[in-house]
């Protein structure tokens, strides 16, 4: 199994056994993103091996190998905190995460990007703005990153890659598994061709059920925020997932713009609440692109 961990430099670490002690971190009774990032935040400098003895992480390294095997997963790769190119961006997260698996064209993560994201159900005239904003982005080349889930992220990564542009998908599951099942295929094109990007420990994920997995989802909301420098919201009910990058966007310092059709929605009240909190409303492309960063060589 070919993997992408040649880059961390002339052995400075080995990222079997990282990314097994991360997994076996995961595996501790309570662990959460909180816990684990407490952790390191108490030991400056430290990486996963640092916590776990060699033959633990070791161990679990062969199960999540195993598992990347039996997925048909022939390459991929890990990105840890203080080795290799881990984007430093990620440590404006209240909890930043310690290593990420991905698969792909990593140098996107350098790349300008924009989070495109909104409702799992979203309207007709919804799906026509993704696909009109998300062209804008691509002409002006910035990577489109959304979180792969139906409806706003879907259209955003499809609309992307048909325009000829760049994205990238921040996934809720680990890279051995697709949710949702209508989006596998788009998912391994990602995976092929531009950036697919997890967080999400593999045995821990396989040994708790679906709703204890279903917390996974909203940390890669804040992950996605992190990456870039800016978030667009195109639609979201009251209770959406969405709300949690919008959040996480304006505790980061990211640029949080919401379509003005959101405004125009009388029975939600979250438009105008981040609004006052600073979000940027906004009604097309023209209102987004003078608050983005310009182009550099």
């Amino acid at each position: 199994m070919a993997l992408n961990f040649t880059d961390f430099g002339a052995g400075a670490i080995s990222p079997l056994r990282e990314m097994g002690a991360y997994e076996a971190l995961w595996d501790e009774k309570g662990a959460t993103f909180k816990t684990i990032s407490e952790k390191f935040s108490a030991a400056p400098g430290a990486v996963p091996s640092d916590f776990v003895p060699a033959p633990k992480a070791i161990e679990y390294a062969d199960f999540v190998m195993k598992r990347f095997q039996n997925a048909m997963i022939k390459s991929f790769g890990i990105r840890v905190h203080g080795a290799g190119e881990y984007p430093e961006k990620l440590r404006d997260a209240v909890y930043p995460i310690e290593l990420l698996y991905y698969q792909g064209w990593w140098d996107l993560v350098q790349s300008r990007s924009v989070a495109v994201v909104g409702t799992r159900k979203p309207t007709k005239e919804g799906l026509a703005r993704t696909r009109k904003l998300v062209r804008h982005l691509v002409e002006d080349e910035f990577t489109i990153v959304s979180g792969l889930a139906m409806g706003i992220d879907t259209e955003a990564h499809t609309t992307a890659i048909n325009a000829n542009g760049r994205t990238i998908a921040v996934i809720g599951t680990p890279l051995t598994h697709n949710y949702p099942k209508e989006n596998a295929d788009l998912q391994r094109l990602i995976a092929e061709k531009f950036l697919l990007i997890s967080q999400v420990p593999l045995r821990r994920y396989e040994n708790q059920d679906y709703r204890s997995n279903r917390t996974f989802f909203p940390e890669r909301n804040i992950t996605m925020s992190a990456l870039t420098e800016a978030t667009i919201i195109v639609e979201a009910g009251e209770t959406s997932g969405t709300l949690i990058q919008a959040r996480a966007a304006l505790k980061q310092g990211r640029k949080l713009f919401i379509l003005d059709s959101c405004f125009q929605n009388k029975t939600l009240t979250w438009p105008q609440k981040y609004a006052e909190q600073g979000a940027i409303r906004v009604k097309d492309y023209n209102d987004i692109k003078q608050h983005l960063s310009t182009k550099t060589d």
